[in-house]
C-alpha cells in the first residue's frame, strides 16, 4: 500500500498543486491507516470489506481521537481509494458511502478591528522592559497569526528584518511569515534596546524573555494576554490564540484569498482556513 500511498501523494502534489504541509498531513494519516491494515491482515489483500475498514474508524475512537480529527483521517482515506479507484488500483472504493463523523461547527471567538487596537495599546501604557516586550509580542502575533507555540519558540535569529519576515516552525513544518515595515522597525528596536534590558546570559537566543532572562513559556504569555485583555475591558476569556483567529478573519475581511491565508497560518487542510471565512460571513 506504500507504493498506492506515494502515488496519491505525487498525484496530489503535481495535479493539485498542494502545499508540502497538506501533502505531509496526508501521509501521516494514511500511513496510519496502512499500519492498521498490515497489523490486522498481515497476509490479506486490500478489498471492499467495508466491514474490515469500519473496524479502523472503531480503532480511531478507541484512540479518543477528536471528532474533527477522525473525519479529517476518514477524508484522507476516502481520497485515497477514489484516487486508486480512478487510476485502476483497486475495484471499488469501500470508503464511498461511510459516513464522516457530523461535527458541530463552533464559530472562534473574534475581536474586531477596535478591539484589537485596544488590546495592543494596554503595553504602551506601561514602560518596564516586559511592557515593551509585551507591546512587541502583541503586536508580532496579530500582524502574523503565529500560533503561541510558534511565538515562544523563536529565536533572535529567526527574525528577518531586511526581508520582513519571520522563520517559524511547527512540528515539522517549517514556513515563512511577512510582517510590514512598522512591525519591522518594532523588532528592531526591541532586539537591540528593549530585549538587552531582560538578558543576562549573552548566549541565550530565545527572542522573547521572562524577567529572569530564561524563554518565556506559552503558560507565562497565556497570563500576560489574559491580563491585557483585562485591562482593556475585554474579558478574561480572552487568549493568544483569539488574536490568531482575529488575524485570519480580519484579513479574509480585508480580501485576501482563502489559500493565501491557508499558507500564512501553516493550516495543512483548507477547510481549516475556511471557518474563518464562514465566521466572517456569519458575524457581518
Amino acid at each position: 500500500m506504500e507504493q498506492d500511498i506515494d502515488a496519491f501523494l505525487k498525484y496530489l502534489a503535481k495535479e493539485k498543486n498542494h502545499s508540502q504541509n497538506t501533502l505531509a498531513a496526508y501521509r501521516n494519516d494514511l500511513t496510519q491507516l496502512a499500519a492498521f491494515i498490515q497489523a490486522e491482515r498481515p497476509k490479506g489483500r486490500l478489498s471492499s470489506n467495508r466491514e474490515f475498514l469500519l473496524s479502523y474508524l472503531l480503532s480511531l475512537r478507541e484512540k479518543r481521537y477528536s471528532l474533527a480529527t477522525i473525519a479529517r483521517k476518514v477524508a484522507s482515506a476516502k481520497s485515497l481509494f477514489k484516487f486508486m479507484v480512478d487510476s485502476g488500483r483497486l475495484k471499488e472504493n469501500p470508503l464511498r458511502n461511510l459516513a464522516s463523523p457530523q461535527i458541530a461547527k463552533r464559530h472562534p471567538k473574534l475581536l474586531s478591528l477596535a478591539e484589537c487596537r485596544l488590546l495592543l495599546a494596554e503595553p504602551a501604557k506601561l514602560s518596564t522592559p516586559e511592557a515593551k516586550r509585551d507591546k512587541v509580542m502583541l503586536e508580532l502575533l496579530y500582524a502574523t497569526g503565529l500560533r503561541v507555540s510558534e511565538l515562544m519558540f523563536l529565536n533572535v535569529r529567526d527574525i528577518d528584518l531586511e526581508r520582513c519576515h519571520v522563520h517559524c516552525s511547527y512540528g515539522s513544518s517549517k514556513r515563512e511569515v511577512p510582517f510590514d515595515h512598522r512591525i519591522s522597525q518594532l523588532l528592531r528596536n526591541y532586539i537591540n534596546n528593549d530585549r538587552l534590558d531582560l538578558l543576562y546570559n549573552e548566549r541565550e537566543e530565545a527572542l522573547f524573555l521572562n524577567r529572569r532572562g530564561g524563554r518565556l513559556t506559552r503558560q507565562g504569555f497565556w497570563q500576560i494576554v489574559k491580563n491585557y485583555a483585562s485591562q482593556a475591558g475585554l474579558g478574561a476569556k480572552i487568549t493568544p490564540h483569539t488574536l490568531r483567529h482575529s488575524f485570519a478573519a480580519h484579513k479574509l475581511q480585508s480580501g485576501a484569498q482563502l489559500q493565501s491565508v491557508q499558507r500564512l497560518l501553516g493550516h495543512a487542510y483548507v477547510s481549516s482556513t475556511r471557518i474563518y471565512e464562514q465566521t466572517r460571513l456569519a458575524q457581518r
